[in-house]
Formats: C-alpha cells, sequence, structure tokens
C-alpha cells in the first residue's frame, strides 16, 4: 500500500513539525497521510505522492503539503506525511537559556578517532586503485543523559545559535524527533525558477576578527578544497542542465559563513522547462550529492557502505516540503540530531580527497559536531 493513514496511538500527540527559512516558515500538526516508499524506486515513489495528494484532496484538504525526511540510503523507507492542518508564520529570533541536558552519563563515537582516521587512510589507499576522486566520511556521537532531553530548549538555543539557517523539527514515525539547523540548500523550486547552494570545503571559524579572516581567506585560496568543492557543483549542475532552459553555476566558489564553520558554497540558480516539474523528485534525482557521499556516487557508496561501521539514517539525507504544484524547498541533513527520550544521537562528515590529512578531517568532524553540542549545552564539548 503506497499511501497509509497514521497509527492510532493512545499517547501525547506529537509536537508540531517546523521548517523554518528565510523563503517560507511552515508549523504543521498532525499525520493526515504516510508516505513510506523508498525514493530509491522513483516510479513507485512519485505514484505515491501523487496517491497522497489524491487521498488528501479527497479528504477535504485544501492545498495540503508534504513534509519530513529521506534517508542517505534512497532504498530505505522514506519518512514523509501530509498534515492534518498546517499554517506559514514569519520565523523570528530564537530565545535560549533553558535548561536542556545537563552533563551526559555517556559518550562514544562511532567510530572512534583512530578508527575514523584509518578509514581516512583506507579510502586514499583506494583512490589509487579506483576511479573515486572523492569519498564522504562520517561518525555518529551518541550522549546518554540520566534525564530526557529537554527538545523544546535544546530546539531553541539551535535556532538561536543559528539564526541563518534551515531549521527544522520533526516527530519520526518510529519515535524521538529529528531536529537541525542545516545550512545547505539541496534544491528550491518556485515556478520555473529553482535554486540550490551547494556546500564542500569547510574550516573551523576562529575567535577574533583577525585570526577568522585568516582562516576564511586560507580556505578560500585552498587548492584541497577547490578541487573538492568542483566535484560537487559541477555535478549538481550536469544533473540540472537537461531540464533548464538556462543554468548558472559559479566558476568559482564564494564563502559561507555558518555558525562555527566557515564553508565553500555555489549559489546555483535556473529556469525549469517545464513549470510542473516535480522539486522532489529532482531533489531526488541530485542526492546523494558529491557533497555528502562522494564522486562517482556509486563506487563512492560501495566505499562507505564497506568502511562506515553504522547506518547513517536520515544523518545526510534530505528534509523538507513540497505541494501539489510541485514547488517546494528541501535542505540536506546536517548539523543535526535524533533525539528520543535521554538519548542523542549526532552526526559529522568530511569529504575525503588524495590531499586529505586524517588528523585535519577528524578536527573537522569535531568542529561540524560543535553545532549541536552548543544547542545541548555542552560548551566544553563544542
Amino acid at each position: 500500500m503506497m499511501v497509509s493513514p497514521p497509527v492510532a496511538s493512545p499517547d501525547t500527540p506529537p509536537p508540531a513539525a517546523l521548517f523554518m527559512s528565510g523563503h517560507r516558515s511552515l508549523r504543521a500538526h498532525g499525520v493526515a497521510f504516510r508516505v513510506d516508499v523508498p525514493a530509491a524506486d522513483s516510479a513507485a515513489f512519485a505514484q505515491a505522492r501523487r496517491d497522497a495528494f489524491a487521498a488528501a484532496r479527497a479528504a477535504g484538504m485544501v492545498r495540503p503539503l508534504l513534509m519530513g525526511a529521506i534517508p542517505f540510503d534512497t532504498r530505505q523507507p522514506s519518512q514523509l506525511f501530509i498534515p492534518q492542518h498546517y499554517h506559514d508564520f514569519a520565523r523570528r529570533p530564537s530565545a535560549a537559556g533553558q535548561p536542556r541536558a545537563g552533563a551526559p552519563l555517556s559518550v562514544r563515537s562511532i567510530p572512534d578517532e583512530q578508527a575514523f582516521k584509518r578509514a581516512v587512510r583506507q579510502a586514499k589507499a583506494n583512490f589509487r586503485h579506483s576511479e573515486i576522486r572523492k569519498t564522504v566520511l562520517s561518525r555518529l556521537y551518541e550522549l546518554q543523559f540520566a534525564a530526557p532531553v529537554a527538545v523544546d530548549a535544546v530546539f531553541a538555543a539551535l535556532c538561536a545559535q543559528n539564526p541563518h539557517a534551515y531549521q527544522f523539527r520533526l516527530p519520526l514515525a518510529g519515535g524521538g524527533e529529528l531536529i537541525g539547523a542545516s545550512p545547505e540548500l539541496l534544491l528550491r523550486k518556485q515556478g520555473t525558477h529553482i535554486a540550490s547552494h551547494p556546500l564542500a570545503g569547510s574550516a573551523r571559524r576562529r575567535p577574533g576578527e583577525q585570526a577568522d579572516s585568516a582562516v576564511a581567506c586560507a580556505l578560500l585560496a585552498s587548492v584541497k578544497d577547490d578541487y573538492e568543492h568542483h566535484l560537487v557543483s559541477a555535478a549538481i549542475g550536469r544533473v540540472l542542465a537537461p531540464y533548464c532552459r538556462e543554468l548558472q553555476v559559479p566558476a568559482r566558489p564564494s564563502l559561507l559563513a555558518a555558525g562555527a564553520m566557515w564553508h565553500l558554497g555555489s549559489p546555483i540558480a535556473g529556469e525549469l522547462h517545464d513549470v510542473g516539474r516535480d522539486v522532489l523528485g529532482l531533489a531526488c534525482l541530485l542526492h546523494p550529492t558529491p557533497a555528502v557521499c562522494g564522486s562517482p556516487t556509486a563506487l563512492s557508496r560501495k566505499l562507505i557502505d564497506l568502511i562506515e561501521p553504522f547506518e547513517r539514517g536520515l544523518f545526510s539525507g534530505l528534509v523538507g516540503w513540497c505541494d501539489e504544484d510541485g514547488d517546494g524547498e528541501w535542505v540536506v541533513t546536517i548539523r543535526c540530531a535524533t533525539i528520543c527520550n535521554n538519548r542523542v544521537r549526532l552526526f559529522a562528515g568530511a569529504g575525503i580527497v588524495d590531499a586529505s590529512c586524517p588528523d585535519a578531517e577528524w578536527a573537522e568532524t569535531e568542529a561540524k559536531l560543535g553545532t549541536m553540542l552548543g544547542a545541548l549545552g555542552l560548551a566544553e564539548a563544542a
């Protein structure tokens, strides 16, 4: 069955689903219909979306929306739903300061530092015997607390610390919530206009204007990071070009400040041939980009499956919304966490190319984890 109504539960109703950006901010309540068909089966996935919208209209809903997340591995079930009702609202600065989680009882990294560095070396060795030019290796950081984590307070702190990010909060079908403040736009569509802003190449920001400026300049001048970024922007351009009558892909990346990190980014814009082209269908053609997987995609996926000792799940997938006209906004699921009761799982990854240094790539994941650790109130860890 492609579209299913939610299963009734005696538990407390889930909190609102939120997606906030400078383009549009949405708050949704309830679940009218779920879509869990894996995105890898593009025909069945497209039919499931059509069926969901048709079911919503038949139920009397006006201008229904589809919201949710798609995992990194698109062969896994999607976590999408049509909310019972939603509304737009003006995003305002968040205030933080409420108690969040306290000190964790336990923490662990999967893999640990030495295993992650070995994986970087293994990936680089593989480059010499394959066509892979880049892969992305990641790690989970798990924390357990004595009491349930105050998700409201953590999310408020996350938004306050990252006011210009794409902010999202999504109750999960299996329990718990996905929250995040992603800096990376995968694809936005409005009418025939599309936009993407891929990020690849990162450096941790430093206190003090002079030191921070030096880090930014070094990143912009880095041959290694420029090469890593070009693989991403060129791949996105190749996928989108056949669907566009006009497409602008910058020749060189620019700097983007995102919380604790500097990134190299390329603002890509285009005009589609067909106004009816569906944003989620296009986003799934792009996903996973070399920013979260590698290049070429299929070979890098195999290498990730071989090296990474965990399933990413929703991490480094996509999260967002779309409407029945095919318009919407989808971002890459990074700078995020899943929170379930007293357990928190964080995620961070780093792009590996032949010039990568294992110590530097580990440090990059540490810096990226700082976004969520700061929101948890663990400033000393961040």
